[in-house]
């Protein structure tokens, strides 16, 4: 096999195998929390916005 081929193959192997291992471990997240659809951030910070403090309005 070429070389120029070889290293076309394995950065592409390499790229898989780390994609894959992300959307595993991402599952493994989701699964973990029980809800999928929802992040951390979202689960902390969804709420509706807090009223601006006295002073600030424009």
């Amino acid at each position: 096999m070429d070389n120029n081929l070889l290293i076309i193959v394995l950065a592409v192997a390499t790229l898989a195998l780390v994609i894959g291992f992300a959307l595993w471990q991402r599952a493994r997240v989701a699964n973990a929390k029980n809800d999928p659809r929802r992040s951390s951030f979202t689960e902390q910070h969804g709420g509706a916005p807090r009223p601006n403090r006295p002073g600030t309005e424009h």
